[in-house]
């Protein structure tokens, strides 16, 4: 398959990487000549079978294209797809921005609108990254068990072209989990772009005091480790996500405020009072039981019909798809373990 890649940053790079190894035809492009040139350096370098093209321009990139993955950040978006209709390109058009709801509104906005022949569209987000960015930090096994979002809205997304984009990233290593916009916004600002603000705050708070920066050690580290992703990529992640973002954000306000009140027990000695230990024990357990349990372990592989309910109820169950049938007519797919006594029930309706 001839695969473009617009945007060869970290996701962008890895993508390109990837499908290169695969055994696809690649192309790639970025709008930075410094990183283009660094991407064709290191096409050079690579084995021939998993080499890559580097081309001047989005035009040069989706000519011959029959998949086109745009891995720019959300403000770069609308002017990528513009670029990309103006070309006339009418094949299938995925991306790997973190929100989907704005991306699919850029997408009607500036692809669907601008010519005839309407290219297909499927919303894509992998789970995978670093706190590195650029094309040199990009690693063609990054997206390797990840969990990898492609959106399935009924009424706007066609089935025949979502499997088609499943298979191709399954067939990267990933598992693709479906979902759609919507769902995928409200998950992700609970469980990425909020984390990211929080991992900020603890940073910058930390750095105040000269002891506590020379002191921060493995709890440190591994609370603030996103804060070091650049802040404009971040600003432009859960600033696309607001609605999503505050609420979520407001919900782990409210579980600080309570462990804040655990705190603030009226006792006349610290030392022999047990009330604050005994409230924050309470409220500690519930997040040391849901990250005790974390990562789910899979379930049995079973096989689903490749119908838009029982993917999204897949998704919706936390499940996920690790292959697509030839024939497109099923999948190949898992959820967590334990699940009720028969868990096909309630997939296949």
């Amino acid at each position: 398959m001839n695969v473009a890649v617009i945007g060869l940053g970290l996701i962008g790079g890895s993508v390109l990487r990837a499908f290169a190894v695969a055994g696809h035809r690649v192309f790639g492009y970025d709008a930075d000549p410094a990183t283009r040139a660094t991407a064709r350096t290191a096409a050079a370098q690579a084995p021939a079978a998993a080499r890559w093209q580097v081309v001047p321009t989005v035009r040069d990139a989706v000519a011959a294209a029959e998949l086109v993955v745009v891995a720019v950040p959300l403000p770069a978006v609308g002017q990528v797809l513009d670029e990309v209709a103006a070309v006339g390109y009418s094949g299938l058009v995925t991306d790997v921005t973190s929100v989907k709801g704005p991306v699919r509104q850029l997408v009607e906005r500036h692809l669907h609108r601008r010519h005839d022949r309407l290219a297909s569209f499927v919303g894509g987000h992998p789970m995978a990254g670093r706190e590195t960015s650029g094309f040199t930090a990009a690693d063609p096994d990054l997206f390797a068990g990840c969990a990898w979002v492609l959106c399935l809205d009924p009424s706007v997304t066609s089935v025949t072209d979502w499997l088609a984009v499943a298979a191709a990233v399954t067939a990267l290593g990933a598992r693709v989990v479906p979902a759609t916009a919507d769902e995928h916004d409200r998950a992700v600002a609970a469980i990425s772009h909020v984390p990211h603000l929080l991992a900020a705050a603890l940073a910058a708070t930390a750095a105040t005091s000269p002891l506590a920066w020379s002191l921060a050690a493995g709890s440190f580290r591994d609370g603030t480790r996103v804060a070091a992703s650049r802040p404009e990529l971040v600003a432009a992640m859960c600033g696309g996500n607001a609605p999503a973002v505050r609420l979520a954000l407001d919900d782990v306000l409210a579980a600080l405020a309570q462990a804040r009140d655990a705190l603030d027990a009226d006792e006349p000695d610290a030392l022999d009072a047990d009330e604050p230990i005994a409230d924050l024990t309470s409220w500690l357990a519930a997040g040391s039981t849901a990250r005790s349990g974390w990562p789910p372990q899979p379930g049995k592989p079973l096989e689903l019909p490749a119908r838009p309910d029982a993917l999204l109820r897949l998704g919706r169950a936390g499940g996920w798809v690790t292959a697509v049938a030839d024939d497109r007519r099923t999948v190949t797919a898992v959820r967590p373990a334990p699940v009720d006594d028969d868990p096909d029930d309630d997939l296949f309706g």
